[in-house]
């Protein structure tokens, strides 16, 4: 049970350190030999989890076994969330570890209810106006609680996908600034919140634009003025070519353009 306490004392610290919602945050001890990729297709398989991807590794002189930070995409949860993993390829089982945010039994369940109501900016006189007048609740309990659940069906989306799908600050800088991404995760986080969420266009839009700074945010400015109905695809692709591996030529090229006396802009910036 120390042992145990630990390592959600470990996850926490490195969740904070990282930037990663701690109810998406899973800490697994694998065997020293085992590869990131491997971890990941595993790990996959268990819906639960839903996607998974490596956030991290360090070795655990204690355990004698290397303890790996990953992120998933859903909400993890100790009812839902097995305490290890076994292979089929047999050998030892993969410890699985997560911070259990269940709530504590002697919390008053009207003062959460409240509080939740609050953090949806609902009072309660507008989860009555939702109470339909035809069907009378057996007690105010059950209006309340029926009223909420009406209330959260025009969520458009959980609030727990904000957290996931936030963004960590990327400039293009190099050296790589102690408090920003290295540009492939930033990129892979990027194209996971484009792909996967349920934002609108505009949202995701707004989700890219405002991790950026620096260099990378002048050449997501470049393409929003060139095509101001670019979808966020088109963001991630001029990034991309500027930042990725083979994009560093075509990045220093674009710092170096100047526009010619007599060219129009909008040819300049196309």
């Amino acid at each position: 049970m120390a042992e145990k306490t630990e390592l959600v004392s470990e996850l926490k610290k490195w969740c904070r350190g990282e930037g990663l919602s701690e109810a998406h945050g899973l800490l697994v001890i694998v065997p020293e030999d085992v590869e990131i990729a491997h971890i990941e297709e595993t790990l996959g398989t268990i819906k639960c989890l839903g996607r998974v991807r490596v956030r991290g590794r360090i070795f655990n002189m204690e355990l004698n076994s290397p303890m790996v930070l990953c992120e998933c995409k859903n909400v993890l949860t100790a009812e839902s969330v097995p305490p290890e993993v076994h292979l089929p390829e047999g050998g030892e089982a993969w410890s699985l570890v997560i911070i259990d945010r269940a709530p504590a039994a002697d919390e008053n369940f009207h003062t959460k209810l409240k509080l939740l109501i609050q953090a949806e900016g609902n009072t309660m006189e507008d989860i009555k106006a939702l109470l339909p007048g035809a069907q009378k609740p057996t007690s105010s309990a059950d209006s309340v609680i029926q009223a909420f659940g009406d209330l959260l069906e025009k969520t458009n989306r959980p609030s727990s996908e904000g957290e996931y799908h936030r963004l960590r600050i990327f400039s293009g800088t190099q050296p790589v600034p102690a408090e920003e991404e290295q540009f492939d995760h930033w990129l892979e986080q990027a194209w996971l919140m484009v792909e996967d969420s349920e934002y609108t266009v505009k949202e995701k839009k707004h989700c890219v634009m405002e991790s950026l700074k620096g260099p990378a945010l002048e050449i997501a400015n470049a393409v929003r003025t060139s095509d101001p109905d670019a979808n966020p695809t088109k963001y991630l692709e001029a990034l991309e070519s500027a930042f990725g591996t083979a994009g560093d030529d075509l990045y220093f090229a674009f710092r170096l353009m100047q526009q010619q006396t007599g060219e129009k802009l909008s040819d300049f910036l196309r």
